[in-house]
């Protein structure tokens, strides 16, 4: 079994003391690679140095809509220059974003806009945190026309607005949202979608399954997912595995063999 984790937070400090342990039960369990996210400047250099640790391991650079306050046009010109580098191990630009319940949409929409630009000049896919604001990143995506590959992350909402971003070329991300059996229109939608348009995550320690205590999320749960994702399409198990892993390589432009 081959199973990618394409957004997971390795880098975190609650990992400090078990990131060894946690990546090695992982693999243990069919895990080939994982993405680790960037959300602040600051923290850039950190996410590289854990991410060089492993082979299985890439990362991806951004703002996250959280921290634009912390950001300003430096940071961005410091974005682009890095990615422009091409720096080894980087996959894709991101986590960048909108996020309507964490300050103002309408404060965080240049700094996204900024990062969809230097997406588009660099040529870097793009990873985006949305929450509830698909169709507000719907439209700055449509603007933008991008060529590149999009993961819209987390994805939790309905089939319109999955619609939405499936048909302007995005990727959604499944994670632990779906193990909840209250979140009947999410596993509805993603039951429904197309599965060339899905990979999975776990955004540990964020973004716990059913059963596991907030911040306590781990890459160790990516089968977990997997199982119940499963039992909500209509494909065999093994169709399943196959196309998550081939959406996620395409993504972040790895080798489907490897």
């Amino acid at each position: 079994m081959r199973l990618i984790d394409a957004h997971c937070h390795l880098d975190f400090p609650v990992f400090d003391q078990c990131r060894d342990a946690v990546l090695g039960h992982a693999e243990a369990q069919g895990l080939s690679g994982l993405v680790i996210p960037g959300v602040e400047r600051r923290h850039w250099a950190r996410v590289e140095t854990v991410a060089s640790a492993s082979p299985l391991l890439a990362y991806c650079l951004g703002i996250h809509p959280w921290f634009v306050r912390q950001h300003a046009q430096e940071d961005l010109d410091a974005l682009e220059a890095t990615l422009a580098s091409r720096p080894h191990g980087c996959v894709a630009l991101g986590e960048c974003g909108l996020d309507r319940l964490h300050g103002s949409i309408e404060e965080q929409r240049p700094m996204f806009e900024a990062q969809v630009g230097i997406a588009r000049r660099t040529g870097f896919a793009l990873v985006i945190h949305s929450v509830r604001a698909h169709d507000e990143v719907a439209a700055v995506l449509k603007r933008a026309d991008l060529s590149q590959p999009v993961l819209v992350h987390g994805f939790s909402g309905s089939f319109q607005q999955a619609g939405k971003l499936v048909d302007l070329g995005c990727y959604l991300g499944i994670g632990g949202v779906i193990t909840y059996d209250r979140a009947r229109k999410t596993r509805e939608t993603v039951s429904k979608l197309p599965l060339d348009a899905l990979v999975l995550e776990t955004d540990a320690p964020d973004m716990p399954p059913a059963g596991v205590e907030k911040g306590e999320n781990s890459p160790e749960n990516l089968p977990r997912i997997l199982d119940v994702l499963v039992s909500l399409r209509p494909e065999s198990r093994e169709q399943v595995q196959q196309a998550l892993y081939r959406n996620t390589c395409r993504l972040y432009g790895w080798p489907e063999a490897g």
